[in-house]
């Protein structure tokens, strides 16, 4: 901070000069003391300076309205929102949330760290807080080709960059209990640059949380459960609260949270399409599940703000007290929390739930290595064939809004040279992951039980966690249809019929996020949601957002990787024909 600032703050905050903008009439939430308070707030330079009596040269009247710390997202993934971070910053804003710390593991596994270098470049200069966590495992595993490959060496570059927290989401368990020299590398290298450690431990036990614990990992967000939740916090975990669109987690978790422990734990969103992220809202949605599952309004809004702050070392973030950042919403009450008017740096971004200011930075050119990332050769109907001589086959059962699948043995539908014919009584249809980063020509086929389409073929780039080209379908030729059209988009979502296309969302950016507006690309989800409806899919949950997860080796019981079938309690690939 330039001297001559902190002289004008000292001044505003002592009387001696006025402030550039003084609310009144406020209840202020006080998130140290959890109670509400009153009194003038004075704003010099985009920082509260004092609570008390000011003059200003621009006087906010709060009307009796609540004021509130701007919410912070511990834990996102920018990708899954499908638009850029300015974009994704624009419908945050309408939310209340002015911060996040984002984690570009998505990204990552398609381009490495020219991926990360670009959401770094991508979230300047925006009325928006953007900090970010540095990939650990990419790929996620070794059954499976991604794009890239991150080494320890490949992330040092990144550490001294201010917007760099730390290391993200370490969920190679066994590479830290085993002390891999290249995890441990991460992790030093962390520390060494004074920086904070993500954890991901889904499933893992309390002497497991020990080992993270001594490895210097501080949270978790894959806690399911209240017991999982305390263990976490009884060795000393921060625990992060996840309420997104697939893992839904807060309402097991919050009994949990009590008056004595309620300061370490903090709200996350972790992976939230835009869809949801406009009808239901960010942060927001978790306060408001919060305070209707039994927490008092206060602590969800510590939780929410000052939790989070603290738990990523932001000493000026969180709260309405002087040396803080002006970051903060109006809301009408404790109970609905409706966001009236959002405020970044002491500047309304937000006023009466539209955005009134959002200067548009200079965005960085995309190059084509950015947008050209679909690379397969040409694929034939001959390539989806699935041999099943004996007639019974291992099959992939989707649990409707489950990132979990079972693994089921049926007998299955074949032709007369012994290859699998789909079903649309029994709902088996086929499956396919082709490789689309190296052209090394991997096709790996499933059958899938529980799509329920009854014509046509879907297929995405979105294909957890390396993010090659899943295409499920009722038969070969639209699936080749679909798997052409996606190669032509460079990537995206797409609904084929009789070998029309029905609707199609491009993605030019890494196969995962659009480069058109939050609005035009909302728009054509619910093109896609319409095309669904025509193949007659499954209901009860995203048919998309299910495919997208069907490829993601780390989660039981069956998925199917460019390698094949896979197996997570064996940890191994197994054959299709189960005889």
């Amino acid at each position: 901070m330039e001297r001559r600032q902190l002289a004008r703050r000292i001044s505003v905050a002592s009387g001696k000069e006025p402030a550039d903008a003084v609310i009144k009439s406020a209840k202020i939430i006080d998130v140290f003391n959890g109670e509400i308070i009153e009194g003038d707030i004075a704003i010099a330079d985009g920082y509260f300076a004092g609570i008390g009596t000011y003059e200003g040269k621009q006087v906010i009247d709060a009307n009796g309205a609540y004021l509130t710390p701007a919410f912070i997202d511990g834990h996102v993934h920018i990708e899954s929102s499908i638009v850029t971070p300015s974009e994704f910053a624009k419908v945050l804003l309408l939310h209340g949330v002015t911060t996040v710390i984002a984690d570009p593991h998505e990204i990552a596994n398609v381009l490495g760290t020219e991926g990360i270098q670009y959401m770094l470049d991508a979230s300047e200069n925006l009325p928006f807080d953007f900090y970010f966590m540095l990939p650990s495992c990419v790929p996620a595993t070794e059954f499976e080709h991604s794009g890239a490959v991150l080494k320890a060496e490949h992330l040092k570059q990144f550490f001294q960059q201010p917007k760099v927290l730390g290391l993200a989401e370490v969920m190679n368990f066994p590479a830290v209990v085993n002390c891999d020299k290249d995890m441990l590398e991460k992790i030093a290298a962390s520390k060494a640059f004074g920086k904070k450690i993500d954890g991901h431990a889904a499933g893992l036990s309390a002497n497991d949380i020990n080992v993270y614990m001594a490895a210097g990992i501080r949270t978790d967000h894959e806690c399911t459960n209240a017991v999982e939740a305390k263990e976490r916090l009884n060795r000393g975990m921060y625990v992060m609260i996840r309420e997104g669109t697939v893992a839904k987690d807060l309402r097991q978790l919050i009994p949990v949270v009590n008056e004595r422990n309620a300061r370490r734990c903090l709200f996350v969103t972790d992976d939230k399409h835009l869809d949801d992220l406009l009808h239901e809202g960010s942060i927001d949605h978790n306060v408001r599940l919060a305070v209707a599952s039994g927490i008092s309004p206060i602590t969800a809004i510590q939780m929410a703000t000052i939790n989070a702050a603290e738990c990523f070392g932001l000493e000026e973030k969180g709260a309405i007290a002087p040396g803080y950042k002006a970051d903060f919403i109006i809301m009408e009450d404790l109970e609905s929390f409706k966001i009236v008017d959002v405020y970044k740096d002491g500047t309304a971004v937000v006023k009466k739930g539209a955005i009134v200011h959002f200067p548009e930075s200079s965005q960085p050119d995309i190059p084509s290595s950015l947008t050209q990332t679909v690379h397969f050769l040409e694929i034939s109907e001959d390539e989806f064939q699935i041999p099943v001589q004996s007639h019974k086959a291992n099959i992939i059962e989707i649990i409707p809004n489950s990132l979990v699948t079972r693994h089921i043995v049926e007998q299955v539908e074949t032709n007369e040279s012994g290859f699998f014919q789909c079903s649309l009584d029994k709902d088996q249809l086929k499956l396919a992951v082709i490789e689309r980063h190296h052209q090394t020509g991997f096709i790996g086929l499933g059958i899938v039980n529980g799509l329920g389409l009854k014509s046509g073929a879907i297929a995405t780039t979105i294909a957890h966690d390396s993010h090659n080209l899943v295409i499920a379908g009722t038969n070969d030729h639209d699936m080749v249809m679909a798997a052409k059209t996606i190669k032509e988009m460079q990537g995206g979502m797409v609904v084929i019929k009789d070998g029309k296309v029905l609707a199609a969302l491009k993605l030019s950016i890494a196969g995962l996020m659009s480069d058109r507006s939050y609005q035009e690309v909302y728009a054509n989800l619910n093109n896609i949601h319409g095309a669904l409806n025509q193949l007659r899919a499954n209901r009860q949950f995203n048919p998309f957002l299910t495919l997208s997860f069907l490829t993601l080796p780390v989660i039981p019981e069956l998925k199917l990787t460019d390698k094949g079938l896979f197996q997570v309690s064996k940890f191994q690939h197994i054959s299709i024909d189960a005889g």
